[in-house]
């Protein structure tokens, strides 16, 4: 897909007659159809959201940036007059998922990065936006979860097109939670981070699960293929890695597509809807009127944890429920703010017992008496080794890649 398929964003003013204005949907259209062959399309040849990348690969290596090897100019299938079995053996069959990203290695030290591609006519904030928490004072904020940017290319080809540089992440839930403590940290970091956007007056407007993710580096040391990220990063066997008990990781905010700063004195402000990755806002049903964009963004973070979490484990999160139930109601005035979501998240918190938060989840091919004795194990072993129930990341440094 490219960025001319994408509809741009409502902005501030008054509503245009064509809103509300559909983010996700617009970002999700449907590419031109690939080459027909195996699997609908042919193994030899890249597919039409690849073209791009391959385009502005050799301006890229010279930026400091190296693609895969199916990307370079004149690439050639490894497999080529090979039978069709060694198709998936090699590396470079591996496609990108998505047309608007795509991994690569910084040439300078090996870090494992995301580019991004934009439209700065269709995003006009986003770069702004990442980068203002990027650079310092509030880089350096122990409360600042947003993906930090390390570089902005724009793109030799296209005037309106920049590329961001950002750390390679992984999704928030991958691999699984093993305990409640665990759960617990993550929902810390992520009303803490969300909490710090709306302090510096940024409301996201599309935290869904989707955008919110974990920094890979401490629990996968030797980090894994990006496109196969089960697997090890040269693909030789499964990647190794700790739990986040034994490895605390940090969770990030990302995509900043549709975010807005507002003036500190606009303690209210309204903003036509615009439809993110969540469309369940009850605000965002007709008749459509002007809204508060923060409100909605604690509506978002609470859906997270209502339908990622408490619809799943109801059990564990029990007195999770009268907040989250606070935060999801349908008027968005009666929503706490996110001071007041983190104050009654920390009263919470604070009557749990560490053996409650060091309850492990049943998982495949062990529950009953052997997941008790398992658990029992390996909990004796995290306290002899000083593993905290609430397995919080270093205070330093901030972040575990390299700027």
């Amino acid at each position: 897909m490219g960025d001319e398929d994408v509809v741009p964003v409502v902005s501030q003013g008054p509503p245009p007659p064509d809103w509300p204005v559909d983010a996700e949907a617009a970002l999700t259209r449907e590419p031109a159809p690939d080459p027909p062959g195996m699997n609908g399309r042919d193994p030899d040849a890249l597919l039409s959201r690849e073209l791009f990348w391959r385009d502005h690969q050799p301006w890229l290596k010279e930026s400091g940036y190296l693609l895969r090897p199916r990307y370079r100019p004149g690439w050639i299938p490894s497999w080529k007059g090979k039978d069709e079995a060694a198709i998936t053996d090699g590396e470079d069959s591996y496609v990108c998922m998505f047309g608007q990203v795509m991994d690569a290695t910084r040439l300078s030290d090996g870090e494992m990065v995301l580019l991004k591609r934009l439209k700065r006519s269709v995003h006009p904030y986003e770069i702004e936006i990442t980068r203002m928490f990027s650079e310092e004072p509030l880089r350096s904020h122990p409360k600042n979860h947003c993906v930090p940017v390390f570089e902005v290319l724009d793109s030799p080809h296209n005037a309106d097109v920049s590329i961001l540089v950002l750390p390679l992440l992984r999704e928030f839930e991958n691999p699984s939670f093993e305990t409640v403590g665990e759960v617990i940290e993550f929902f810390r970091q992520i009303f803490e981070g969300l909490q710090f956007m709306h302090q510096c007056h940024v409301a996201h407007r599309d935290c869904m699960f989707l955008n919110i993710m974990l920094d890979p580096r401490p629990m996968f040391p030797k980090m894994y293929h990006p496109a196969s990220t089960q697997r090890a990063r040269d693909l030789k066997g499964l990647a190794k890695h700790y739990s986040r008990t034994y490895k605390p990781t940090k969770y990030y905010l990302i995509d900043f597509g549709i975010s807005r700063k507002y003036d500190a004195s606009d303690e209210s402000p309204l903003e036509a809807p615009i439809f993110g990755g969540d469309k369940s806002a009850p605000e965002f049903k007709p008749p459509f009127t002007p809204c508060n964009p923060f409100p909605t963004d604690v509506y978002y973070i609470g859906n997270v944890i209502r339908t990622r979490f408490l619809q799943k484990s109801q059990v564990y999160y029990q007195f999770m429920e009268p907040l989250i139930s606070s935060m999801v109601q349908d008027d968005p005035k009666k929503r706490p703010t996110m001071d007041e979501v983190v104050d009654q998240f920390d009263k919470l918190c604070s009557m749990l017992p560490s053996s409650f938060l060091r309850t492990r989840f049943p998982s495949e091919g062990m529950h009953g008496p052997m997941l008790s004795l398992y658990t029992f194990i390996l909990n004796t072993t995290y306290r002899l080794m000083g593993r905290k129930a609430l397995p919080r990341p270093p205070k330093q440094p901030i972040h575990s890649f390299t700027f």
